[in-house]
């Protein structure tokens, strides 16, 4: 069991992430207490989608190759249609997401954020939920697909939109809380 004031996070995420769901799980999981670091492929800042148009510009904590499983409890991804669609093209960023599913953390994405799930071959028998769009890329990676703002299954947890996020930062807290999920390897 890990207290949420003594979690470290990793929020993952490169140019076209949705917004808010980069600001508002790093907002909500600081103000918990956690120390919540943003990593991008180079560690340069990225840019945010904001519905409709290009939104701010965000500093980068790392760089992607120099963070490890091992430093975090949980790692958060964000959707957007860019940002996980270019992150599942990087095997680092694949990898990634494999270890911290291989060593039982705490795994939450959002809207398109399963992508990297799906690209990681880690929702096989999995309840998962996602933006509605790319709910067959799940099924056909042989997730069972629900439509509900949050889905937990063995600490991978997933969740639809904006309006979800709520729910999904108060499952991570949740879930970091109970500690390390077992879990068959990828």
């Amino acid at each position: 069991m890990t207290a949420i004031t003594d979690a470290k996070i990793l929020i993952l995420a490169t140019d076209g992430f949705e917004q808010s769901e980069l600001k508002v799980p790093h907002q909500k999981l600081k103000d918990a207490g956690a120390e919540v670091h943003i990593v991008s492929p180079e560690g340069d800042a990225i840019k945010g989608w904001d519905e409709k148009n290009w939104g701010e510009t965000i500093p980068a904590d790392r760089k992607l190759s120099d963070v490890s499983a091992d430093d975090y409890h949980a790692l958060v991804l964000p959707g957007g249609q860019i940002n996980p669609d270019i992150l599942r093209t990087i095997p680092e960023a694949v990898s990634l997401v494999k270890a911290f599913h291989d060593s039982g953390k705490i795994i939450a994405a959002i809207c398109h954020g399963p992508w990297l799930l799906v690209e990681a071959d880690v929702v096989r028998g999995r309840d998962v939920t996602s933006y509605p769009s790319i709910q067959t890329d799940l099924k056909n990676a042989g997730g069972n697909w629900q439509d509900a703002e949050v889905v937990t299954d063995r600490g991978i947890i997933t969740s639809r939109k904006p309006d979800d996020l709520d729910a999904f930062v108060s499952k991570i807290i949740e879930e970091v809380r109970e500690g390390r999920h077992e879990r068959d390897a990828a």
